[in-house]
């Protein structure tokens, strides 16, 4: 019998979505910033549309774990995107102001070609940023290293969204590890 062997298994996410109208940054990206409650009303979990959730996602004492397979479907039979399990943030959509999210990611030895987190509204293209992992290191799309050497041990994630200053800043472990315009909407 053929093992199948994943592609990308994330794990984690204690999440936190913040908000903050007037933002100074300092050793710690959530000075000044409301943490916004998060919970089963705030997500949604979308995992390949032929099989049962906890197949590919599990939430045990507040750590949310995927799995995504390479032969894994779309979430649904009308989407044209590759396999994924992921948890979609509803609820607090905006199109102002400064936003921030902040996640503890775990990405497994192997796990390769995978977006850890997206801000979508791109104006010409559907996201504003993406953080994937590629061979071990974490990218902003596939143009820019983030940080290197991700394998195996937990990451604190903060993505800081700023609409008017149009800018984002990611931070890792704290530390401000890149910022770019952002591409729009």
């Amino acid at each position: 019998m053929h093992q199948l062997k994943p592609i990308g298994v994330i794990l984690a996410f204690i999440i936190f979505a913040m908000i903050n109208i007037n933002p100074t940054y300092s050793q710690n990206p959530t000075s000044g910033f409301t943490q916004l409650p998060f919970g089963k009303a705030q997500y949604i979990i979308q995992t390949p549309y032929d099989l049962p959730q906890s197949d590919r996602y599990r939430l045990v004492n507040g750590i949310h774990t995927f799995t995504v397979l390479k032969t894994d479907k779309p979430y649904s039979l009308e989407s044209s995107t590759l396999p994924r399990s992921e948890m979609s943030i509803n609820g607090y959509k905006y199109s102002t102001g400064v936003c921030q999210f902040e996640g503890y990611v775990y990405v497994k030895q192997g796990t390769s070609g995978t977006s850890l987190m997206q801000v979508f509204g791109g104006g010409s293209t559907a996201t504003t940023l993406m953080v994937r992992v590629y061979d071990g290191n974490l990218y902003y799309y596939r143009e820019k290293i983030i940080e290197t050497n991700i394998y195996n041990r937990w990451i604190r994630l903060n993505v800081i969204h700023d609409v008017e200053g149009n800018n984002v800043k990611v931070f890792i472990d704290g530390s401000l590890k890149f910022s770019t315009a952002r591409q729009g909407g």
